[in-house]
């Protein structure tokens, strides 16, 4: 295989992050067990299986929603930056979670001798015509399936064997197995449950996930109208000393190409706003000693060429600038990735 492989780096704030992250899943399940004990308690050995499914299949619910939710919270304030970096942890973690939770619908057929019973309703054909009864399992397998997909790529080997483009791609289908998701719960639960928490908690995630995108795709179509058209098309930045110190202006292209103008003191460059890792925002980024630094996970590129430091290999799309009566401009024609194309700008701007 042409893709190279390399060890997890784990540092001290991966592991609090995963420590954090196991002990409030194991105290939301735990405590959705306590309560249901509490409440109603189990009489026999399936009634405990029974709990246990519900426990670990809200809690999976649960964590989806959130990490759908991260993405646009990110976008909107950047004190959450750090929940996005290890995202992928939470979604590994929220696969073996929804994973207990199958086996334990296997296991609550099980301890009644019903197997026979639980692969009838995948087999039976009338099961998938109705919408009272409509095989719901079938839908939690669907889910499951495309979760264990994601689950089994998310390591950065295969992001660099399939590309970046192809490996976004096949992780945008978290939200495809979301909406089975609310599927099986509102088609499976809430048809024999009528506890008010479930709808609750159905239409609550589904307003906090569609709110949250909403917000975050608002403001950043506000951004995207295309920056002014100066002579010989070069695209209008601004005032070269505007843009903050190790940040970024991001201006649009007609074609709808984002570009990323970074300032660090005296030195501008144009850069593709497109992290080669995984089409992170780079704009959205700093300059960290010497280098542009994605937001998303903090993968770096050389200021002045967009090439990343060794032993890495990615290289980003630079541009030409230009600084015309006093007026910094960006040719949106693209250059080689690794190209040097850094400016020096004069002290009065």
């Amino acid at each position: 295989m042409s893709a190279g492989f390399r060890a997890v780096q784990w540092n001290r704030d991966k592991i609090v992050y995963d420590a954090v992250l196991v002990a409030c899943v194991a105290a939301f399940i735990g405590a959705i067990m306590f309560a249901g004990a509490r409440l109603d308690p189990p009489a026999d050995v399936a009634g405990w299986i029974n709990l246990r499914l519900r426990a670990f299949g809200i809690c999976a619910f649960s964590m989806i929603t959130l990490i759908l939710c991260v993405g646009p919270l990110a976008r909107l304030d950047r004190r959450f930056l750090p929940l996005l970096y290890n995202r992928r942890h939470f979604g590994v973690l929220a696969f073996c979670v929804a994973c207990v939770h199958a086996f334990s619908v296997a296991d609550w057929f099980y301890v009644q001798d019903a197997l026979p019973d639980f692969f009838n309703e995948f087999a039976t054909g009338a099961n998938y015509t109705k919408f009272i009864g409509f095989t719901t399992k079938a839908i939690g397998l669907a889910a499951l399936t495309i979760f264990f997909v994601m689950a089994a790529t998310s390591h950065d080997y295969w992001l660099a064997f399939l590309s970046p483009p192809a490996w976004k791609a096949i992780h945008m289908g978290v939200y495809a197995a979301w909406g089975l998701l609310v599927m099986h719960v509102s088609l499976g639960l809430m048809q024999h449950e009528r506890l008010p928490a479930l709808p609750l908690l159905l239409g609550g995630s589904i307003a906090l996930v569609a709110g949250l995108h909403i917000a975050a795709g608002w403001r950043e179509r506000a951004g995207d109208a295309a920056a002014p058209i100066g002579e010989g098309g070069w695209l209008v930045v601004g005032a070269p000393f505007a843009i903050p110190d190790k940040q970024a202006r991001i201006v649009c292209a007609p074609g709808g190409e984002r570009i990323a103008v970074f300032r660090d003191g005296d030195l501008v460059s144009a850069v593709t706003n497109l992290c080669a890792h995984q089409n992170g925002p780079l704009g959205e980024g700093r300059v960290i000693d010497g280098c542009i630094t994605c937001p998303w996970h903090g993968y770096q590129y050389g200021f002045g060429d967009g090439r990343a430091p060794e032993p890495f290999t990615e290289k980003l799309a630079t541009y030409r600038l230009r600084v015309r009566d006093g007026v910094l401009e960006v040719d949106p024609a693209p250059l080689p990735p690794g190209t040097g194309a850094a400016l020096l700008l004069a002290p009065d701007g």
